[in-house]
């Protein structure tokens, strides 16, 4: 999960704490608030605000956990039934036309929550610190998730993962999606991670090997106009927490799961 825009992490975030379901690509305010001429949220509040939200709690283990009473997992509930229902509907639509449908799902905090690593860093971005983090494929999934993914492939739709994580990082994240039971198709067909040391021929505009200057919206949407146009399926949904995981087209439907935390542009 590369963060080139962390922005001071949460001075951003302000207008989506607490702001209730983020579902079917609906936008939301807020995302333009570092540009605001007015005198911005105070962060202490917000801080709260964000803990209030995810109902945060520290277990026994010292590990920041989300509660499953907040209203972080009611807004996650309540996308997850409005999903299970259009998935079973796009399903039997895409059979019923001889096509092969997709889902696919962003990785980080759609899937695997980093509360805790927000929590510890205070909102920041540190490369070497997120690779730690990563590596001990230890996080908590997302209210709901893997019980999506689980969903999604019992209906015959062809799960896929178009994540900002390294290819280097490969074996943590697999290992962690099957910790939290998301153990669908985490082979190297169906797991995109970003590999910038040789990157693949769809994303040639963008990218060669040794140089990579894709954005993500150019990296996520290339890669699931190549998952649609060169492996032949109709992608019928797009999970991610960051706008730039559902922009790009190539998807009938998105999803915009909450994240307060940060923002990827």
């Amino acid at each position: 999960m590369h963060k080139p825009l962390r922005i001071a992490a949460i001075a951003a975030a302000c207008a989506v704490a607490g702001a209730g379901l983020y579902g079917a690509g609906a936008a939301t305010a807020g995302q333009s608030t570092a540009n605001s001429t007015h005198e911005p949220y105070n962060i202490g509040l917000l801080v709260k605000d964000i803990d209030t939200y995810y109902g945060t709690t520290l277990d026994a283990g010292g590990v920041y956990q989300a509660s499953p009473d907040s209203q972080y997992a009611k807004d996650l509930a309540a996308l997850d039934k409005a999903a299970r229902k259009y998935i079973d509907q796009a399903a039997r639509k895409a059979h019923h036309k001889g096509e092969k449908p997709a889902v696919v799902f962003d990785i980080d905090d759609t899937l695997l929550l980093s509360l805790d690593y927000e929590k510890r860093y205070n909102y920041t971005y540190n490369s070497a610190t997120w690779a730690d983090y990563v590596n001990k494929a230890d996080r908590p999934g997302v209210f709901g998730s893997a019980e999506l993914v689980q969903y999604a492939d019992s209906k015959g739709v062809e799960v896929f993962y178009n994540s900002g994580l390294s290819e280097a990082q490969r074996t943590a994240a697999v290992a962690n999606l099957k910790k939290i039971g998301a153990d669908v198709n985490l082979d190297t067909d169906h797991v995109f991670l970003k590999d910038k040391a040789n990157p693949p021929a769809y994303l040639s505009a963008c990218a060669t090997p040794g140089t990579w200057t894709c954005t993500t919206v150019q990296y996520k949407g290339g890669t699931r106009k190549h998952i649609e146009d060169d492996l032949g399926y109709e992608i019928i949904a797009n999970f991610g927490d960051q706008y730039s995981d559902l922009d790009g087209g190539y998807a009938d439907r998105t999803y915009k799961l909450p994240n307060p935390t940060y923002f990827v542009s």
